[in-house]
């Protein structure tokens, strides 16, 4: 691998997962496992080709356990992977005429593979590929590797903390510099488009959320021509991706004079989106810091309907195991980065925090959640 390139991975921990499972390799074609193995966060048209599953001109990364690591691309792929990936071994194939998953067959044999035991992500590879692997290496045990790299990329590196630090500092500085322009008047998407923008000026590459007035009850449908008033709560859910790492806030606001009930009904549920961030400690399951949540906001006369009260986060996309919600048996641990998001409503704070031995640390004060923001 190159000399030259910070890796980002957490290379100690997938040697000693990949033992734990008895694989001798594995293979990414998930956004999110191949842009952490290869270091490479591909843009527009090039991403979607990476995220769909049947594309014509898919990649592949292959890890094996011993020996250098190979990507599988086509031609339109290949600059910006040979300028930004660590892995140094690139096999390039003619999309449209030669099928991706063959010339990744015969890259596999030619690292000596084909009778090994090699994971892929049975969640992601499409059954049609998955048989004609299979009948192009017969030999070869195919396994299903889709948790053993949740479970590598879920422990951050320092690196990567940094990262997500970064990122959650330019999506601050874009909400306390967009939040001072809100007016009765702005149109949801004008707003919006100013979040974005600001993003992008300051170095991300993907940016994406919702921002939304309260009186709008659908907030999940895309910004629109709906138009703020005088005293409208302003939620917002964004996510910033900084080469690849996602900073992850939402931040409240309100347009105007606020009023007494707002300040009151914000302040319970800061304290109680506090108390429950305070509950990601080592040890303590997803599970029960999602039944926490539950519990918390009943005794304050609040019942929370959300099917999830926070994520991981991680590079390519932003919600990665473990996810916050009723039931989830993964147990928590040092170095994982939490975005904590209990809420009820239009009243939605979130965080990222590091998951210390000592308590969660918040990865960005740049903006306060003590008060909501007055625009105006």
């Amino acid at each position: 691998m190159k000399n030259s390139r910070q890796i980002l991975i957490n290379l100690e921990r997938l040697q000693l997962k990949m033992e734990a499972y008895g694989v001798d390799a594995v293979v990414a074609r998930a956004g999110v496992n191949f842009a952490y193995l290869s270091g490479v966060t591909y843009p527009g048209t090039l991403a979607r080709h990476l995220d769909l599953a049947d594309s014509p001109r898919g990649t592949y990364l292959i890890w094996p356990h011993r020996g250098e690591p190979r990507i599988v691309l086509n031609a339109i792929a290949e600059g910006v992977t040979r300028r930004d990936s660590w892995v140094e071994l690139i096999d390039v194939y003619e999309g449209y005429v030669e099928p991706p998953v063959e010339r990744l067959a015969k890259v596999i044999a030619d690292m000596g593979l084909s009778a090994a035991t090699v994971g892929f992500e049975r969640n992601y590879i499409s059954a049609e590929d998955w048989d004609s692997l299979h009948s192009h290496i017969p030999a070869m045990r195919m396994v299903d590797s889709t948790t053993l790299m949740d479970e590598v990329r879920a422990i951050k590196t320092p690196a990567e903390i940094e990262l997500l630090r970064r990122g959650a500092n330019i999506l601050d500085e874009a909400y306390a510099k967009v939040f001072r322009t809100i007016r009765p008047g702005l149109r949801e998407r004008d707003v919006h488009a100013q979040i974005i923008s600001e993003c992008i000026v300051r170095g991300c590459e993907f940016v994406h959320g919702i921002l939304n007035s309260h009186r709008n009850t659908i907030p999940y449908a895309g910004e629109s021509d709906f138009v703020f008033a005088g005293g409208d709560a302003v939620r917002t859910d964004y996510v910033a991706y900084l080469k690849g790492y996602p900073g992850h806030q939402s931040r409240c606001a309100v347009i105007g004079k606020a009023t007494d009930e707002q300040r009151r009904q914000y302040g319970v549920v800061r304290d109680l989106y506090r108390a429950s961030m305070a509950q990601c400690r080592v040890g303590n399951t997803a599970g029960q810091v999602y039944e926490f949540v539950v519990e918390r906001f009943a005794a304050a006369g609040m019942k929370y309907n959300s099917m999830l009260a926070g994520h991981s986060v991680g590079c390519w996309w932003h919600q990665q195991e473990p996810i916050i919600s009723r039931g989830n048996p993964r147990r928590l641990e040092a170095g994982m980065v939490i975005a904590m998001e209990p809420h009820v409503n239009h009243w939605h704070i979130q965080d990222m925090i590091v998951i210390r031995e000592d308590g969660p640390q918040l990865l960005s004060d740049k903006f306060s959640t003590d008060e909501f923001f007055v625009c105006g």
